[in-house]
């Protein structure tokens, strides 16, 4: 959807456009916030053997390290 149609349906419904906002830009605060942004993931590799493995890790975004919490061929299980 074009933004031109967005600004043309708020403008019939009577609504102005929001006022510019002052502060940091979305990539000066994602770096000021990184020492507190982590990320997970849970992915599987398939081994030589035909064994599926599945795979817990969390990301560090400050340091940019990645700490494996544990590999398992059951993730239901205990």
């Amino acid at each position: 959807m074009p933004p031109s149609t967005v600004r043309d349906i708020l403008k019939r419904a009577g609504l102005e456009p929001a006022p510019r906002r002052t502060g940091p830009t979305r990539n000066q605060f994602l770096k000021a916030q990184a020492s507190g942004i982590w990320a997970c993931d849970l992915f599987h590799v398939d081994t030589v053997f035909l064994k599926r493995l599945y795979v817990l890790f969390f990301i560090n975004h400050a340091i940019r390290a990645i700490h494996i919490m544990g590999v398992t061929a059951h993730p239901t299980s205990a």
